[in-house]
């Protein structure tokens, strides 16, 4: 049994299945709390841990505290008020994982410190299995000392780990990642909806694409799920067109353009307007493939 008494915020798809792995490795998971209460009474029953009514309920029964929340609003809100994961917080660590801006992360870790408490700001790059599995590759920022204090923690949670700096960098560095992404996803879509079409064999071109400059890691995740419609959700529409909207806010803070960018999230975005922002990222094909935009 691992001595460090864990709490959770958030417990969607990632946070539970982090929650999940952690416990399988024989952290005690001391707490847990989210908004929607029946998940975390869930959860709780299934880890044999405690769903809380307060977030200082979090901070009274753990020594680190996992955040993963939904948005900046979000993210303030848990670090704000009398009740806040601040009351009581000296000595605690903050691993907060979620995609938020950079100022959201660097508000949380100022607030925590004055708190005499630590922040570490954990972006993901990967998706519910990983998380589940124990193998996310993980971008943190923070101090280097915090870093080094909880690596053994964060080594149980990832297959790839990196201190990148400050904690608005992870931010930074997450936002320009799914920025990306975003962009290749949309144009993905966009060239297998005209290969169809043209009449093309979709099974061709995916060869093609693989074996030349058309090939991304996006290619092998979602063309599948593009051709078929299976567009369960790992990487929902609505959090890319957040996350691309989070870069191109910081594109536009920095004086640059970001054309693609900006198109990616206004496909996102759009999916979201005609009820498809629950679907996969790879959803988006619902508007480039021939007939179709609807499910």
């Amino acid at each position: 049994m691992k001595e460090i008494a864990l709490g959770f915020v958030g417990v969607g798809r990632m946070g539970a299945n982090i929650a999940r792995h952690l416990a399988d490795l024989g952290y005690p998971i001391a707490a847990i709390f989210d908004h929607h209460s029946a998940s975390a009474t869930s959860l709780a029953f299934e880890l044999g841990s405690t769903a809380v009514a307060t977030l200082a309920e979090v901070t009274a029964a753990c020594d680190v505290i996992f955040t993963v929340v939904s948005d900046d609003e979000a993210m303030s809100e848990i670090f704000t008020g009398d009740e806040s994961l601040l009351k009581g917080a000296e000595g605690r660590t903050f691993i907060n994982c979620a995609t938020v801006s950079p100022a959201t992360h660097e508000f949380a870790a100022v607030a925590a410190a004055n708190a005499g408490a630590s922040t570490l700001a954990a972006s993901m790059a990967s998706s519910i299995p990983q998380a589940r599995q124990g193998t996310l590759y993980l971008m943190i920022g923070g101090d280097a000392e915090v870093f080094e204090k909880h690596q053994e923690l964060l080594h149980d949670i990832s297959a790839s780990l990196r201190h990148v700096g400050a904690v608005g960098h992870a931010a930074k560095i997450k936002a320009l990642v799914n920025m990306v992404m975003n962009i290749n996803t949309a144009g993905l879509a966009e060239g297998l909806g005209l290969g169809a079409a043209l009449g093309l064999d979709l099974e061709i071109l995916k060869e093609v694409f693989s074996q030349t400059g058309a090939n991304s890691r996006v290619l092998e995740t979602d063309s599948d799920d593009m051709i078929m419609r299976e567009h369960d959700c790992y990487f929902s529409a609505a959090h890319a067109a957040k996350d691309s909207g989070i870069a191109n806010a910081l594109a536009h803070e920095a004086g640059l353009l970001v054309p693609l960018s900006e198109a990616a999230e206004a496909q996102y975005r759009k999916m979201e307007e005609i009820g498809l922002g629950e679907l996969d990222k790879s959803g988006i094909a619902e508007l480039t493939f021939p007939d179709r935009a609807t499910i």
